[in-house]
């Protein structure tokens, strides 16, 4: 069967992509917007790209189309798939139609740590030779793809919380259909199609109708917007942890240390250590490990795994060090993930000056339903670089109260040669987006190095 893919180079139609043709089948795609690491990962793996959506390419004549989630009304390929009466599905469904169907699935949701939990899952299973199958909404180190199909029972998704596609407006998890599922948090996001956090809840709610009664629900104690989802009923047996009587981190495990105990119940089970610092990675590795539980990875097997794991790119990533100067690439985009992502790396580089460079990407973020709380979230910067170009609101406005701290610029090119002229031997800078923020990491790598 040929299948094309309409917004491949998303993380997660990009990694549809890979397991379309892991399982046979001819696979073709297009996109606007293609950048690394999928368009990379796309090309290695022979899948055929189209720049844009022209019509045209419904000559093609594949045997079906899969409609990406980014793909709306008045799309010219959408709209003449739709005149012509061809024949499409969305992404989530058709995963759930061919590949998880009779599997284990293994579903990680949230609002913040999914890719990264999901990650850690994957690699906790593989390491106890579970050989499992998974879909991560970005590349994991340690595997190389964001997507693999084989023939175990298990397979480990990252359950998105956003729509499905332009014909289907339920969130993409409730196709998935898992046994084993980990709830890290629920805050308000997708102020595109949410109007308000109890919508969200609602969503996170049909999911958790559909797990069975065999199954398994690793949940945040710390989060009240789950236990009111929780509230409105559940049919499945509930492990939590950031709690005392659940999974909990040791007491040692608050300092900056990698290496933290593990505790169930208030027994410590062992210890790990994690390549990746900050408090919301420990809660992210507790649940992978409760999760791995579930399908029978022993606990001291899954801790001993997570001292390897690798992580995930563009997740504190070095991109690179040049005259003493650090480069990350970080997909935070909401002020929770920033703030939990400059707390994470503070926790490394102690009283080292960390620069954060920041680009308002996300509908969220360009719809400024979260610029009251970015000051406060990227407090913990000595200096902030903010991007804003082509947004509905104020940037500098909104990051007055960092006071000189903070900068604003709309041409890239002039920002990325004002963050090499400030940075100095010993800086960390930290580059936030959920785009390619137009190769930035790599400009400021080369002004870094013509600098020396």
């Amino acid at each position: 069967m040929h299948i094309h893919i309409l917004g491949i180079c998303g993380t997660f139609m990009g990694g549809i992509a890979l397991l379309a043709r892991a399982a046979g089948h001819r696979v073709s795609g297009c996109d606007a917007n293609v950048y690394p690491p999928m368009s990379t990962q796309l090309a290695e793996q022979g899948i055929a790209l189209s720049e844009g959506y022209d019509a045209s390419q419904a000559e093609l004549a594949p045997d079906l189309f899969l409609i990406g989630n980014a793909i709306s009304r008045g799309n010219p390929l959408l709209e003449k798939i739709l005149a012509a009466n061809l024949p499409y599905t969305s992404g989530p469904q058709w995963l759930a139609e061919h590949i998880l169907r009779g599997k284990w699935v293994l579903a990680v949701a949230g609002t913040h740590g999914k890719t990264t939990t999901t990650a850690m899952l994957a690699w906790i299973l593989e390491d106890a030779g579970l050989n499992p199958g998974f879909l991560v909404g970005g590349v994991p180190l340690g595997f190389g793809v964001s997507a693999r199909l084989t023939d175990s029972p298990f397979f480990v998704i990252e359950a998105d919380e956003y729509d499905t596609a332009f014909c289907d407006k339920r969130s993409k998890f409730i196709h998935y259909r898992p046994r084993t599922a980990i709830l890290n948090n629920l805050e308000f996001d997708h102020a595109d199609i949410f109007a308000d956090l109890a919508a969200i809840e609602t969503q996170f709610h049909h999911l958790v109708r559909t797990l069975p009664n065999n199954g398994l629900i690793v949940a945040n104690a710390a989060e009240d917007s789950l236990k009111r989802v929780f509230s409105r009923g559940y049919w499945t047996p509930i492990e939590w942890f950031n709690s005392a009587d659940g999974w909990q981190v040791g007491a040692d495990g608050s300092t900056s240390a990698h290496s933290f105990a593990v505790n169930l119940a208030g027994k410590e089970l062992g210890r790990t250590s994690l390549a990746l610092p900050g408090a919301h990675n420990r809660a992210n590795a507790l649940s992978a490990v409760a999760a791995a539980r579930h399908v029978g990875v022993p606990v001291d097997i899954a801790l001993g795994a997570l001292t390897r794991f690798p992580g995930v790119k563009r997740r504190l990533e070095v991109r690179g060090s040049v005259r003493g100067v650090t480069v990350y690439d970080d997909f935070a985009h909401h002020p929770t993930a920033i703030a939990a992502t400059i707390e994470g790396l503070r926790g490394s580089v102690g009283d080292s000056r960390i620069i954060a460079v920041l680009e308002p990407r996300s509908n969220t973020m360009k719809l400024g339903s979260m610029k009251a709380r970015l000051p406060d979230s990227l407090a913990g910067a000595e200096a902030v670089f903010c991007f804003a170009r082509n947004l509905g609101w104020d940037v500098a406005a909104a990051l007055a109260p960092l006071g000189n701290k903070a900068r604003t610029y709309e041409d890239l090119d002039a920002m990325a040669g004002d963050i090499s002229a400030l940075a100095k031997s010993g800086d960390h800078v930290l580059v936030m987006s959920n785009g390619g923020f137009g190769g930035l990491h790599d400009k400021l790598l080369r002004l870094l190095a013509d600098a020396s």
